[in-house]
């Protein structure tokens, strides 16, 4: 089977390399893009903070490949990889939609972070996090003209933990996406493989997210402020407040239960352990690694910034 790879992350150079490990598949070509990009949901371009090096890769393989300046309708892009003869394209780790054309010279089959059709579109895991969800999974689907909306060739499920950060979640996501390719890929060439359509009354599609989206909302309860800053944190831009109109980033917190009956939401207070909190929307959370305008501080360098406590944070 020959098979084009489209990917730009990571994960996606991980795949890459399993597809080589199929005595079934001939990986033929390789599509992928540049760190910075164009995008229609954000026309002043995206930083792939995921971003791996596949021109390199490939050509240390051997390997035909092709990186975009701006969309996969460039000029000579589809002949190049036309020529490619592919007979289906494997997409992960990608944020471009794949083009009618491209699905018609072969089909294309993407690997999304989700147990679809729940948590189509963007950001699933993030989503699954932030929304308290105690499960997740990742799941192989042939594209069509929809989001994520394609039939299935295989899923897996994975746990989601109550400490898990996006990073400890990617991670184990990642290895059940190898585990399901190397179960998958040999079907489509052995004649075993069995699609099997969405159920779209289940569906929940998810908007994309930016930076700015990791604004946190002291109103919410500690518990949910807790978990979306673990979301958040590295390696994605993390989530953030205010103070004296700079970011203040939040990659780690724990939560606390103040002796005040109340605190005010945004508050900052030294706790009897000499912790720096925050009020919630009910309980607060002691900080244990931020930085201000990215620069990481320590827990001294934190407590040095807020020894007075009585700053209002921003909302």
């Amino acid at each position: 089977m020959k098979l084009v790879l489209i990917g730009s992350s990571r994960f996606g150079l991980r795949c890459l390399e399993a597809c080589l490990q199929i005595s079934s598949v001939n990986v033929v070509g390789v599509v992928t893009s540049c760190q910075t990009f164009l995008i229609s949901y954000r026309p002043e371009g995206v930083t792939n903070v995921l971003f791996a090096d596949f021109g390199s890769f490939a050509q240390s393989k051997e390997i035909p490949v092709q990186t975009l300046s701006r969309s996969m309708q460039e000029p000579g892009l589809y002949e190049m990889v036309e020529s490619w003869q592919p007979d289906l394209f494997l997409v992960a780790g990608w944020y471009h939609m794949i083009p009618k054309r491209w699905r018609e010279l072969a089909p294309a089959y993407g690997l999304h972070a989700s147990l679809l059709p729940d948590y189509s579109g963007g950001a699933p895991l993030v989503w699954a996090m932030i929304n308290g969800e105690s499960k997740t999974g990742i799941t192989l689907f042939q594209m069509d003209d929809g989001v994520d909306s394609g039939p299935i060739a295989g899923q897996k499920q994975e746990v989601i933990r109550p400490d898990d950060t996006i990073a400890s979640l990617y991670a184990r996501i990642e290895q059940r996406g190898l585990e399901l390719l190397h179960e998958t890929l040999p079907r489509f060439t052995d004649g075993s493989l069995r699609l099997r359509a969405q159920d779209h009354a289940w569906r929940r599609v998810m908007p994309q997210r930016s930076p700015e989206d990791g604004r946190i909302d002291w109103t919410q309860d500690a518990v949910s402020v807790e978990r979306f800053i673990r979301a958040q944190t590295r390696p994605y831009p993390g989530a953030f407040t205010t103070m004296d109109g700079r970011k203040l980033h939040i990659w780690d917190a724990k939560i606390v239960s103040p002796s005040a009956t109340e605190i005010s939401p945004g508050l900052v207070f030294i706790s009897k352990l000499n912790e720096v909190c925050i009020g919630c929307g009910r309980q607060a959370i002691a900080l244990i690694a931020a930085s201000y305008d990215y620069n990481d501080l320590d827990q001294q360098q934190i407590w040095t910034m807020f020894k007075s406590g009585g700053q209002l944070l921003g909302a």
